[in-house]
């Protein structure tokens, strides 16, 4: 720079700005000032060539250090650089090289933990549903079959809006390497909830039960160990064999048409005996070989009672479902379908589009000595209220003869269901697919007339893809007449007074037919509709729905809504009931 020609032109500023003539003594100042700047920016240039030598210098020395070399050999070789932070020096990274919850390519929620992997999942499923329990009124009223306490349905027994969640559940599942073992660790944690209802105990007129849909971890919640050689063994609770080998014959699963409407169906009702999650279980999967696979489940009943009517220990409800009080039982236990230990397993076969499996589960000392209480006994009230239990020592129930009381004492027995399906996807995206099932329970002949436990069933499905993104579906289920059958509200002829029956012209078959098309909006997003009817016999009282929706549609009336133990609710048999329904399911 030249300093006297900057000079110059500053003093030229100042003339023609302030028209006042410039003092030689100004411009020697201003001269002096520019020449303390120039000097104070060749010291920092000076200072900032020396700053980049020094990182010059580092960058060497670090690229020299050896390829092993421990970060603090690093540091100690970078004299000229601070050595960096305990947490910088590197990332907390396991030995197959991924850090902790790092994101897994492919999966967008499966993550690293140190050793191995954890993953979320879930379902969002909620509908809006439209039901009648009689279509076309088809309500048989007859006063000589029917109680005399209501001799007509009270309530609607029409059609009804309703909203309902079906199956919604969040989860994890993951794995954890064992480094001295051949296998690895392995746990599921997973939760039910709904969607569009508060979470807490169900109660209706006919049923209570003790489990919140909600509450941490009660749907299939495992802990295990598994590898690819060996198969796995698992601890906890989950859907029973039998029943998780035939899922992919269920395409209206926790819709109005679920195939569980009859199948697995013993009673007919919202309960599905042989399609339900078996708690305190310990079961074996094998690997596939050769397209085979098997697997293995037992359960202990955890039951101090012989006759299974107390609740298990560590459980809020009896073996099977429900609470002691539920639909005002007689005596007050788990007398309605409570069972001992149990045991399940199902042998498949796969290859290609094809897949075929048989099924058999054990349900041992199922007591249903409620049965023949509603049949025969009276209570004896006592108390505030309350009534005692029947037990071998002392019985607070009424009956008229000693036989009737020896078969309120016979009617626990050991329950069994075997099953062998088949499915087939040809190559014009079309899926067939049928099961037929038969259900036993091991009373002796003098109960046979009230054992509606006993039957066939079938089913059959077909799916048709139309485009990747459309799909329509249809299934049948038919119920063959069982060997017996209690009587229920409207067909109370059924049984006489001396313990025999007219269960020869029984009628208690039914069918249930269904459709739906699905459209898919991506991946995860599913619309549907769904329609459906179960046609009853006489006699039957299957319903619409059981096997995951919060909604069901059954034959009750609205009589004796109380809930709980002064429930009287009323079953109304021989109905058509059908329904239409539309829902979003959000998988992932």
């Amino acid at each position: 720079m030249n300093k006297y020609a900057l000079g110059a032109a500053v003093v030229a500023l100042g003339v023609i700005s302030q028209a006042i003539p410039a003092s030689a003594d100004k411009l020697d100042d201003v001269l002096s000032r520019l020449d303390a700047i120039e000097k104070n920016n060749a010291k920092l240039a000076k200072e900032n060539a020396e700053l980049r030598a020094r990182v010059n210098k580092g960058e060497s020395a670090k690229s020299t250090a050896p390829a092993g070399a421990t970060p603090a050999a690093r540091a100690a070789s970078m004299t000229a650089t601070p050595t960096p932070p305990r947490s910088l020096e590197a990332p907390e990274i396991d030995a197959q090289g991924h850090a902790f919850l790092e994101h897994k390519k492919g999966n967008p929620l499966t993550f690293y933990t140190p050793g191995g992997e954890i993953t979320g999942y879930g379902n969002f499923d909620i509908s809006v549903d439209d039901t009648s329990k009689a279509f076309g009124g088809n309500i048989n009223n007859n006063p000589l079959t029917t109680g005399g306490s209501e001799p007509s349905p009270l309530g609607n027994m029409g059609f009804m809006p309703a909203i309902s969640t079906n199956s919604s559940y969040l989860g994890v599942r993951g794995f954890q390497r064992v480094s001295s073992l051949p296998f690895n660790f392995v746990y599921q944690l997973e939760l039910g909830f709904d969607i569009s209802s508060t979470p807490g105990t169900r109660q209706s007129n006919s049923n209570l039960s003790n489990n919140v849909n909600g509450a941490m971890f009660n749907r299939n919640t495992w802990v295990g160990f598994a590898s690819p050689e060996f198969g796995a063994i698992k601890i906890g609770k989950t859907m029973a064999p039998y029943e998780t080998s035939t899922g992919g014959f269920n395409p209206f699963a926790g819709q109005l048409g679920d195939m569980h409407v009859i199948m697995g169906n013993t009673g007919g009702d919202n309960r599905v005996e042989f399609g339900s999650r078996l708690d305190h279980s310990i079961w074996y999967e094998s690997p596939t070989i050769g397209g085979f696979q098997f697997n293995f489940l037992a359960s202990p009943g955890q039951n101090r009672s012989t006759t299974n009517d107390n609740v298990a220990a560590g459980q809020s409800d009896c073996t099977g479902g429900n609470d002691p009080t539920s639909g005002g039982l007689s005596p007050t236990a788990c007398n309605d379908g409570a069972f001992g230990n149990a045991i399940s397993t199902n042998l498949s076969f796969t290859r290609g589009p094809f897949y075929a499996t048989v099924a058999y589960e054990r349900h041992y000392n199922v007591n249903r000595s409620s049965d023949i209480t509603a049949i025969w006994g009276t209570p004896q009230q006592i108390g505030n209220g309350a009534y005692d239990t029947c037990n071998v020592y002392t019985c607070d129930i009424n009956f008229a003869s000693p036989y009737q009381r020896s078969l309120f004492f016979a009617d626990v027995a050991d329950e069994d269901a075997f099953k062998i399906a088949a499915l087939y996807t040809f190559a014009t995206k079309t899926t067939i697919g049928g099961i037929f099932e038969i259900m036993h329970r091991y009373v002796p002949p003098a109960l046979d007339f009230q054992n509606e436990r006993q039957r066939k069933g079938t089913w059959a499905f077909l799916t048709q893809e139309l485009t990747p993104e459309d799909s329509m579906s249809f299934g049948w289920a038919h119920a063959f007449k069982a060997v017996g059958d209690p009587g229920q509200h409207n067909d109370l002829n059924l049984t006489t007074a001396d313990g025999f029956s007219q269960y020869a012209s029984n009628n208690n078959n039914a069918d249930m037919v269904t459709a739906n098309y699905k459209h898919k909006f991506g991946q995860n997003l599913t619309w549907y509709t769904d329609v459906a009817a179960t046609m009853n016999g006489y006699s039957a009282h299957y319903d619409l729905g059981a096997g995951g929706r919060a909604v069901t549609t059954d034959a009750h009336s609205a009589f004796g809504g109380t809930g709980g133990l002064l429930s009287v609710p009323h079953l109304w048999t021989g109905t058509t009931l059908f329904g239409a329904s539309t829902g979003i399911q959000w998988r992932f």
